[in-house]
Parts: C-alpha cells; sequence; structure tokens
C-alpha cells in the first residue's frame, strides 16, 4: 500500500513525506520532481513557457505512472486534487492522505521561497486563500486528513503510522 501525501503548498507534504520515508524504509517519490526529471524543466519555467493547462497534463502523466508503484510514499504537488481521475489512480494502491493548515500558516511557512508560481502576485495571502477555497471540495476526496498547523513533523508522522498501520523500517 502507498501511502499518498495531498494538500496545499507549505501544508508539509514534502517534509512529512521523507520522515515517513525515514521512519518506515519506504521508498519516497515526489510527482513535482518527476515532472521536473521528465520534463527536464523546473515547474515555474513550464508555468511560465507553456502554463498552467500543460502543466497539469504533465502531472497527470506522471501520477498514473508513480500510481502504479506499490509500498511507496507518493507526495504529490498542490494542485493534483483538481483532476478526479489523478486521485483515483492514487487511490488504487494507496490511502489518500490531506495534509491540511490555515492559510496563514501556509503563508508564514512558504512566504520566502521563489519557486511557486501560483503565488507570485501582489497579495500571495490573499491567493493561498482563494485556492485553498476553490480546491476545498477537491481536497475532501481522501482517506485521512490531518491538520499540521500546529503539529510536529514527528507528531504527524506518527498519526500517519497508528491510522495506515505501517510499521517501522526496524519492527
Amino acid at each position: 500500500m502507498n501511502i499518498v501525501l495531498t494538500g496545499f503548498m507549505g501544508a508539509g507534504k514534502t517534509t512529512v513525506g521523507k520522515a515517513l520515508a525515514e521512519k518506515t524504509g519506504m521508498p519516497v517519490i515526489d510527482t513535482d520532481n518527476k515532472i521536473e526529471e521528465d520534463s527536464g524543466m523546473e515547474i515555474s519555467d513550464i508555468f511560465e513557457k507553456y502554463g498552467e493547462p500543460y502543466f497539469r497534463e504533465l502531472e497527470k502523466k506522471a501520477v498514473s505512472r508513480v500510481s502504479m508503484l506499490k509500498n511507496h510514499i507518493i507526495v504529490t504537488g498542490g494542485g493534483v486534487v483538481l483532476n478526479k481521475e489523478n486521485i483515483k489512480n492514487l487511490r488504487r494502491n494507496g490511502i489518500i492522505i490531506y495534509l491540511h493548515a490555515t492559510p496563514e500558516i501556509i503563508y508564514d511557512r512558504i512566504k520566502h521561497t521563489t519557486h511557486r508560481p501560483l503565488l507570485r502576485c501582489p497579495d500571495p495571502l490573499s491567493k493561498i486563500k482563494e485556492l485553498l477555497s476553490s480546491r476545498a471540495p477537491f481536497y475532501e476526496d481522501n482517506d485521512l486528513t490531518i491538520d499540521t498547523s500546529n503539529l510536529t513533523i514527528d507528531e504527524v508522522v506518527k498519526e500517519i503510522l497508528d491510522k495506515t498501520g505501517q510499521n517501522l523500517k526496524n519492527e
């Protein structure tokens, strides 16, 4: 069974994915990294040169491939949930865990990053609120929701391990 992490940028997917991999010994794969690897371009360059619809097609192909894996931790991009086919594919071999955080926490976590194409705007916090609101119904299609706003990485990992029944690598 795969552990699939969904959620908005800054919710903790990448950090939690790495910590889960360390605890379980399961390999971790990031769909955004896979897209960059396959395309030979950074996500921000794909958005700039070809636009979001093109990126979403690349994302759909990457998700289709990684969803065939077994016993992996799959870290998804924040918008992967916008395509129902992505969720259907990911659920085939995995449990979908939505990592949620408040807009203010997300903003605080990512305000110093420069590689977030959707937040290159005058008021990133408003954009975060807008995107979270529009994506809320899509994020609800999950097997487990964890609010990471006030939890440590270790607390999030423990909750995932407890709820999924995954074993630690030394057990």
